[in-house]
């Protein structure tokens, strides 16, 4: 996983860690964003549909070994499970297609983006950092959601805290290339669905659960049974916009169904195994590309230089 060659894209992505620094203190070891999260080990099986749609290795094998790390949103290790900040949870899937060869997907649990480009981005978190959310009218935070709606949209859509990280649906929010063997294209986007449904808690229910209730009860189902999710595409129509994550598809797209995944034990050593790997949201994979959506090398910058970063603290 190569840092990209462009300065200005490796520049903005230190700036991005300051940011994230500047908000949510520095934890060496931790990630700057999603700090808190938890690991588990299964496969995928892809589905008889998903080679019709790509010639990627995953998609074309019995199954494939894949990890999972679930996690809460912020850069605080310690967030409690229940506080509303928490919310959007992450999820990040690992398929290992050989040794030392992967293919990865990175999603959250809100089906919406702020900003479409990183320097948008890094302009929202300024206007956080600058904000006292106690005297928020008249704020830097009130200011910038007043000319950037895609950051207001995506502050105000309902986030309801989950009662497991397995009935929770996640969100693969920037497009990717799917080729075929023939060499046939559709642009996507991921979804990861619960097979268990999805079970949001209304605050109340949140407020009394304890401060690591997701952890917790993630270790007492996988102890008795395999956490499921199905791996779906929406995938884009001709003249749908496919380089901004702010955008939408019209509901009524293709949901193409791409196979499930089974996680079914804890990733031995969660705390070190959580330190090293460094999920990638280019695809790097034969049969499936980037779009050109901006946020793309952005993200997989920020990934690799917090990466390191984490990866040089000293174990505790």
């Amino acid at each position: 996983m190569p840092l990209p060659t462009d300065e200005k894209i490796v520049a903005l992505s230190q700036e991005l860690l300051q940011q994230f620094d500047a908000i949510f203190g520095v934890h060496p070891g931790f990630r700057p964003a999603h700090a808190k999260g938890i690991m588990l080990n299964g496969s995928f099986t892809p589905s008889p549909e998903s080679a019709s749609l790509t010639r990627a290795p995953h998609m074309n094998r019995p199954s494939t070994p894949a990890t999972v790390r679930f996690s809460n949103s912020t850069g605080i290790p310690v967030i409690p499970d229940n506080d509303p900040n928490a919310d959007p949870r992450g999820c990040g899937i690992r398929f290992h297609l050989a040794e030392r060869v992967h293919t990865d997907i990175v999603s959250h649990s809100t089906n919406a983006f702020p900003t479409r480009t990183g320097q948008d981005f890094l302009e929202f978190l300024r206007a956080i950092a600058a904000t006292d959310l106690t005297h928020f009218p008249g704020s830097p935070l009130e200011k910038y959601l007043g000319t950037h709606p895609a950051a207001l949209a995506f502050v105000q859509a309902p986030k309801p805290p989950p009662s497991s990280f397995a009935r929770e649906s996640y969100f693969g929010l920037t497009a990717v290339r799917f080729i075929n063997k023939d060499g046939v294209s559709r642009y996507g986007r991921y979804r990861i669905v619960p097979e268990a449904g999805n079970d949001p808690l209304d605050a109340a229910a949140a407020a009394a659960k304890g401060p690591n209730y997701l952890f917790d009860e993630l270790a007492q189902r996988i102890a008795k049974e395999p956490v499921k999710f199905r791996v779906v595409v929406q995938l884009a129509e001709d003249g749908d916009t496919v380089d901004d994550v702010t955008v939408h598809w019209p509901a009524d797209r293709t949901l193409l169904e791409l196979g499930s995944l089974v996680f079914t034990e804890p990733v031995p050593d969660t705390a070190h195994e959580q330190k090293r790997i460094i999920f990638d949201p280019i695809p790097r994979v034969d049969g499936i590309d980037a779009s050109d959506d901006p946020l793309l090398e952005l993200r997989a910058a920020v990934y690799l230089l917090s990466g390191r970063r984490r990866r040089a603290a000293p174990e505790s």
